[in-house]
């Protein structure tokens, strides 16, 4: 098996790509280790020293690490892990095996408006997030405000702020003049 990975935006954050499905459908963050319960490769992976978070998708495993730790003291244990995790035969997530489409549900008024928020997120911005190893989800809508959760990479990220900013802001607010600002939301 070779893992290849790649570096993200996040300085704090690696990409892990296993070569093969890690979550079927959806994703999985796991902020903290004692968040990791159900995920058998979460579990592994936080097991090394200096791991602060684990994000899965469909190809995928994105970690997080302490700033007082260094890549190259840990990357060859994080690799071990995920190894040894798909050589097990044991699902990346225990019980039904996928993770969550990752939007918040909505209730109100405001229902078209959020619907075409999240098809805009689904189909123009979770997708290249997606490439640095991350994930944006909605979170709520109120007064011209799109609240969202930012995971794996792009939580923490440097850039973060200025792609919230800069770019998906301005992209809901080309297609829905009623998006008057982006907020992120914490977990």
């Amino acid at each position: 098996m070779f893992i290849q990975t790649e570096s993200t935006p996040n300085p704090a954050t690696l990409k892990f790509l296993p070569g093969q499905t890690v979550l079927e459908m959806g994703t999985a963050d796991f902020p903290s280790a004692d968040t990791a319960g159900k995920s058998p490769l979460a579990n592994r992976i936080f097991a090394v020293d200096g791991v602060t978070g684990v994000f899965l998708g469909n190809d995928f495993v994105t970690v997080t690490k302490a700033d007082a730790m260094d890549w190259d003291h840990i990357k060859p244990a994080i690799l071990g892990a995920v190894m040894e995790h798909f050589q097990s035969g044991q699902p990346a997530l225990e019980g039904d095996g996928a993770g969550n489409g990752g939007h918040a549900e909505h209730t109100g008024e405001d229902g078209a408006i959020v619907n075409q928020i999240k098809e805009l997120l689904d189909t123009r911005v979770r997708p290249a997030v997606a490439q640095d190893g991350g994930d944006i989800t909605f979170h709520g809508f109120e007064r011209g405000v799109v609240y969202l959760h930012m995971q794996g990479a792009c939580a923490g990220c440097p850039s973060s702020t200025l792609t919230l900013k800069m770019g998906i802001e301005n992209l809901l607010r080309h297609y829905i003049p009623e998006v008057v600002e982006v907020r992120p939301v914490a977990a």
